[in-house]
């Protein structure tokens, strides 16, 4: 008994330890700025940017302007993500979408707020829905086929629920 309950012990502690660990090139695609480049381009990713986080939030959408798309929740204790994109103009002409995900899930959030921010960031540029990034990978999120239930700078919080900002 005692080293059955050792041994699930250890096996827990085994998925937990990897839990905060995210790929280098999630990362990368996370925290690189998207930044359009004229009105027509802006218009375009941010009605792609709309169509993302209805497709994959499980929160319905609270809020949908010209600079902020952002859903309902977290609910208490739950792991789904809840949304804040924001646009933003720049004094060049451009303008910067910014990409902010977090949950309250005392386990971490489902799905990881990097890959859903890596996710986002490549569908908003041009990554067809269900085709291939370039590089060859697949998208890092699946739309949960529900229905639709940051700032300039972007944050995402951490595996343990902590903001960091990008």
């Amino acid at each position: 008994m005692k080293k059955s309950l050792l041994a699930m012990l250890c096996v827990a502690a085994a998925g937990c330890s990897t839990q905060g660990q995210v790929d280098p090139d999630v990362m990368q695609i996370a925290t690189t700025p998207l930044t359009c480049s004229n009105k027509t381009e802006c218009d375009v990713w941010w009605q792609r940017a709309q169509a993302w986080v209805s497709s994959h939030s499980k929160y319905k959408i609270e809020a949908s302007t010209e600079t902020l798309i952002q859903t309902a929740g977290p609910d208490g204790g739950k792991r789904a993500l809840a949304y804040q994109i924001t646009r933003a103009a720049n004094p060049d002409g451009t303008a910067t979408i910014g990409f902010a995900a977090h949950c309250d899930g005392s386990m971490g959030c489902k799905p990881n707020p990097w890959e859903a921010g890596a996710d986002f960031k490549q569908y908003v540029r041009g990554a067809a829905a269900g085709a291939q990034p370039s590089g060859g990978k697949p998208p890092l999120t699946e739309p949960n086929g529900a229905h639709p239930d940051a700032m300039q700078g972007q944050s995402i919080p951490a595996a343990n629920n902590e903001a960091v900002t990008q």
